[in-house]
């Protein structure tokens, strides 16, 4: 029988195409799927095939904005912060992005309680890093989906979320965590007190965020997933990956068709890019690499300029691009670094915030590819970096066995299957 699911995915790129990947299967199995989006993502869901509901995390702003925006400028305002150790970013940037998230979970929430009431859905899919009370109030099954580093779930025998250290380097993990637990402390009581006004349950300790006692889903491929001092319980689910099939098709474009050297596909995501010093300096140093470069330019792509090795758009279909290439730069997205995977392409990760030093850690300390310096390295480290890499012929054997597991079982199947036999 068909069912009727929403999904609210964060107002960002990233999380809105995990759930799109599962949407899809899901729709294509008669289901009724409706997503809820901030309003500046207007339409983007309805051309994939899909209903929407808008809501807004503040007010309405004077001008017209483009999708995302709101996290667009936060980021660009707040980009001196990356610059800075993870443990001084807690203070300057988590605390200040966790505060503008609940900021827009109280102010939606009312909104939200219209939509469920409205829709009726026998399912509610969140693909979000805080609770938003009306989901839970609603007192339907609901789905949370956690679409960042699995290091969000925490454990002890997992360094501290954000953070980035090495696993066998432990000697910083207790200063971090009682860090993180001080710059949160005011924020957890206050929306704790939130949710409990709005008709939901009190926040776990130390979590911004509740475990859905019906089904709980992350994805992280088993080669780089990371093992725990404690289980998770038996309503969590790997679904290795999530990787969506609704991108449009690609082909590699006649400027660069039988051009020398290997083809290497540059993306710091649509938040990242607008780091534009820190872009440019990346394509400039790949110029003289010897290889071919597709560039992922983003919102600020008027500002970006390429080398004739290179071509470029402001968005690419990037599940459509990822097959073609021999190995990925990337700021470590869990999106992206999942997908690379699940395609079986080396990286090398050039980290700027939230769960990106956690990847970029993660995937250099597993040997899938190699962290550098954001700011710190050097244009000859980051080409000696990728000619390692293309190089090593023992890793593309192991990447081809991880990325034949990976797709065999795809995560956005899984995924589906399990959101049914919960609305069954």
């Amino acid at each position: 029988m068909s069912k009727t699911i929403i999904f609210f995915p964060e107002g960002a790129y990233g999380p809105t195409n995990n759930c799109v990947g599962i949407g899809d299967v899901l729709r294509k199995r008669g289901h009724r799927v409706v997503f809820v989006v901030e309003e500046s993502f207007a339409g983007t869901l309805e051309a994939k095939g899909f209903e929407e509901r808008l809501m807004r995390l503040g007010p309405p702003p004077e001008v017209e904005e483009e999708p995302g925006q709101f996290w667009k400028d936060f980021i660009r305002e707040t980009a001196p912060v990356f610059r800075r150790p993870t443990f001084d970013q807690l203070r300057e940037f988590i605390a200040p992005t966790f505060e503008a998230l609940l900021d827009g979970a109280r102010y939606v929430d009312e909104r939200l309680a219209e939509i469920i009431a409205e829709v009726q859905p026998d399912v509610i899919v969140e693909d979000n890093v805080l609770t938003f009370p009306a989901i839970l109030a609603s007192g339907r099954p609901w789905v949370r989906v956690v679409s960042c580093n699995p290091a969000e779930i925490k454990d002890p025998n997992i360094a501290p979320v954000f953070s980035g250290y090495p696993e066998d380097d432990r000697s910083q993990w207790d200063a971090y965590r009682a860090e993180y637990a001080a710059a949160h402390g005011e924020l957890h009581a206050s929306f704790s007190a939130f949710c409990v006004e709005r008709g939901a349950p009190a926040l776990p300790d130390g979590e911004l965020v509740h475990e859905s006692d019906w089904l709980n889903l992350y994805l992280y491929p088993d080669a780089v997933d990371y093992p725990r001092e404690r289980p998770l319980g038996p309503t969590w689910h790997n679904l290795q990956t999530s990787v969506r099939a609704t991108d449009d098709a690609w082909a590699v474009p006649s400027e660069l068709e039988g051009k020398p050297g290997k083809l290497v596909y540059l993306s710091l995501g649509s938040l990242g890019s607008g780091d534009v010093e820190l872009f440019q300096g990346l394509i400039d140093s790949m110029a003289d690499s010897g290889h071919r470069v597709i560039v992922s330019k983003g919102p600020q792509h008027e500002q970006v300029r390429l080398h004739d090795n290179m071509v470029g758009a402001e968005f690419l279909p990037q599940t459509s691009v990822l097959p073609h290439v021999d190995l990925v730069i990337t700021h470590g997205g869990n999106n992206t670094v999942t997908e690379s995977l699940y395609f079986g392409k080396p990286m090398v990760l050039l980290p700027l915030f939230w769960d990106q030093y956690d990847n970029a850690q993660r995937i250099h300390e597993t040997g899938f590819g190699r962290r550098l310096d954001t700011y710190g390295h050097t244009p000859e480290q980051l080409r000696a970096a990728v000619d390692e890499l293309l190089a090593d012929d023992a890793l593309a054997a192991r990447l081809a066995s991880v990325s034949q597991e990976l797709q065999a079982a795809p995560g956005t199947v899984r995924a589906a299957d399990l959101i049914e036999q919960l609305v069954a």
